[in-house]
């Protein structure tokens, strides 16, 4: 899961199923110029986004959206996000949730994300990590859809088909 804070937050979950991983990883990690530790799409250049989507395109990977910028608070919104993302993840059973770390609210996260997964019956069954983008390469993939989905016209089109659904929180 990463967000985008652009144009109100917007979060963007992948899923990513545990047979694909390892080549999921590996298209990531080709994408991964010299010099760089990540990938960080808003710092790329347009020719070089493309290029990543193209890439992503490729994986099996598909996204949920979830778009709270109707909340007027950047804490509530984000709690609201992560509450949906809880209970999408039981919905569909998934084992691990990785969320790029934010310093600035890894606490706050770290409880309501014990408590959802407590509150959805999923304890035990689903693992949360929140992890630096250098630390998961496959960050960069709701990272680069977030971005594109935000900005809306040419970009959230060639994700589209990514996108399994999109809700608003």
């Amino acid at each position: 899961m990463d967000e985008t804070k652009e144009r109100g937050l917007l979060v963007a979950a992948a899923v990513v199923l545990p047979a694909d991983l390892t080549a999921a990883r590996r298209t990531i990690r080709e994408l991964i110029l010299p010099g760089q530790r990540r990938i960080h799409f808003h710092k790329e250049r347009d020719d070089r986004r493309r290029q990543i989507i193209d890439a992503l395109a490729t994986l099996s990977a598909h996204a949920v959206i979830f778009d709270a910028k109707d909340h007027r608070n950047a804490r509530a919104a984000r709690e609201a996000c992560l509450v949906e993302l809880v209970e999408y993840a039981a919905k569909i059973s998934a084992a691990r949730l990785v969320l790029e770390r934010d310093d600035s609210t890894f606490r706050a996260d770290q409880r309501l994300l014990f408590e959802q997964v407590r509150q959805s019956g999923m304890a035990g069954a689903l693992r949360y990590d929140q992890l630096r983008a250098h630390e998961e390469c496959l960050l960069a993939i709701p990272d680069a859809l977030a971005w594109c989905w935000a900005k809306g016209g040419r970009w959230r089109n060639s994700v589209r088909h990514m996108v399994s659904e999109s809700r608003q929180v």
